[in-house]
């Protein structure tokens, strides 16, 4: 259970974009503050100060640790306060409690204040692992985002080789995760392209990159090739398109491998790593998921 003996004021903050709603109770229930405060290190540093100088430790408690409430925990921090975090469901049912069915900032504030008074149980500490979280939120966020995108443009270059070359595409398609397809697209975009390069010195080029499946793959396309004989129109714009996009996609997975890398060295600090790497089917990524 979180300790609240020594603390002199309860601060609850419903936390928003550009300004909190503080509810300040001393351990006797007594209202010392309550008020907006600004989303800023000197207001909320100021409002700080003032009450630890009056009461001693502050208590600041927050529903959302993350994102909005990022700021000002971290400048209680800074500023010698005590900092919790209260639940956003215990906080929801804690409200009904409460009489009033309007939901409000000053409210919610004055019940993340009173609840923690009144039932520390309900707190959760915010320790180094939550700021290791944090930190993992937003790499996570960011590696979802990436991924998100590398589907978008794979997609789009699955259906311009559907649409001008189908046979390429069954090929090609599938292996676009693949280094050695992103960077044969990259420079030969369109079915003439490829069959201009030639079978021989497209091997050779891609062996580094794929030295098992380097024959096999360019004998594959070759064979795709020699299945369409017609060409469709519009098909000339695959040199433009398909290099670009092709280039678009690397630079999503060099950045992914990248993020990956970040977020595995956070990963690593995190007491619960051993346990989630441990299970069957959890990689670096989904542990990091299922930690925040």
């Amino acid at each position: 259970m979180f300790e609240i003996d020594k603390v002199g004021v309860f601060l609850g903050l419903d936390v928003g974009k550009s300004a909190h709603h503080g509810h300040g109770l001393t351990p006797a229930g007594k209202k010392v503050f309550d008020k907006p405060l600004p989303n800023s290190e000197p207001k909320l540093r100021a409002v700080f100060d003032k009450l630890t100088a009056k009461f001693g430790t502050v208590l600041v408690i927050v529903d959302q640790p993350a994102s909005i409430g990022a700021l000002p925990l971290t400048v209680a921090r800074d500023a010698g306060c005590k900092v919790a975090y209260l639940p956003g469901l215990a906080m929801r049912r804690i409200a009904d409690l409460y009489p009033g069915e309007a939901k409000t900032d000053a409210k919610d504030a004055a019940v993340i204040a009173d609840a923690a008074r009144t039932m520390p149980h309900t707190l959760r500490s915010l320790e180094l692992t939550d700021e290791i979280t944090a930190e993992l939120t937003v790499l996570t966020g960011f590696d979802q985002d990436l991924a998100a995108e590398a589907t978008r443009t794979s997609n789009r270059i699955r259906g311009l080789l559907t649409q001008f070359h189908p046979s390429l595409e069954r090929v090609l398609g599938p292996r676009l995760d693949h280094q050695a397809v992103t960077w044969l697209l990259e420079r030969y975009g369109s079915p003439a392209a490829l069959r201009k390069a030639g079978r021989r010195r497209l091997i050779e080029l891609i062996r580094p990159k794929a030295p098992r499946m380097a024959q096999r793959l360019i004998d594959e396309v070759f064979d795709a090739l020699d299945e369409q004989t017609v060409v469709v129109p519009g098909t000339g714009t695959l040199d433009i398109v398909i290099p670009s996009l092709a280039a678009s996609l690397t630079a999503v997975h060099t950045q992914r491998r990248a993020m990956e890398a970040q977020i595995n060295n956070l990963l690593e600090a995190h007491p619960l790593s051993p346990v989630l790497t441990s299970m069957p089917g959890i990689g670096v990524r989904t542990a990091a998921v299922l930690l925040v």
